[in-house]
C-alpha cells in the first residue's frame, strides 16, 4: 500500500470521470499528506477548486487534516468531496469524517458518472447539490 502523493496535473481534463476511472494508484490513505501538497500549490484560493476523491477514512492526521480544509476554504478555496463514483449505489465511507467535512462547509457525496458533471457545477458554484432520482 502506498499513500505517495501523485500529482495528475498534466493529464488531459477533457473528460474528469476518465481521469478518475483512469487512475490507479496504491490504496493507502494519507488525506493530510494530500491537502498539504494541494495547499502548497493554490496561487489563487478564489479561483481554486479542491476535489478530495476519498472514502475518508484517515490514516494520517486527522485533527490537521480539517484544519487544512479550514484554512483552505478561509482563504476562499471551494472545497468539495467525492466519496464514490459509482453505478452501485451508496459506498463505504467514515461518516465521522464525512459530517466533520460537511460542518466546515465542504460538501461531501457520492453519485453516478452521468450525474457527476452537475453535481461538480452545483459544487462549484455553491448552490444546492441534486438528489439523485431513485428510480
Amino acid at each position: 500500500t502506498s499513500t505517495a502523493v501523485v500529482d495528475r496535473t498534466d493529464r488531459e481534463l477533457d473528460d474528469p470521470v476518465d481521469v478518475i476511472f483512469g487512475t490507479r494508484l496504491g490504496g493507502g490513505t494519507d488525506i493530510n499528506r494530500a491537502l498539504a501538497y494541494c495547499q502548497s500549490r493554490i496561487t489563487r484560493p478564489a479561483e481554486t477548486v479542491v476535489v478530495l476523491i476519498s472514502d475518508l477514512y484517515e490514516g494520517g492526521i486527522r485533527d490537521e487534516m480539517l484544519q487544512r480544509v479550514t484554512a483552505m476554504k478561509a482563504s476562499g478555496v471551494r472545497f468539495v468531496t467525492l466519496l464514490a463514483l459509482s453505478d452501485e449505489g451508496a459506498p463505504a465511507y467514515d461518516r465521522e469524517h464525512a459530517a466533520a467535512l460537511a460542518a466546515l462547509g465542504a460538501p461531501a457525496f457520492a453519485c453516478t458518472p452521468d450525474l457527476f458533471p452537475e453535481v461538480m457545477a452545483a459544487a462549484i458554484e455553491r448552490r444546492p447539490l441534486p438528489v439523485p432520482d431513485p428510480g
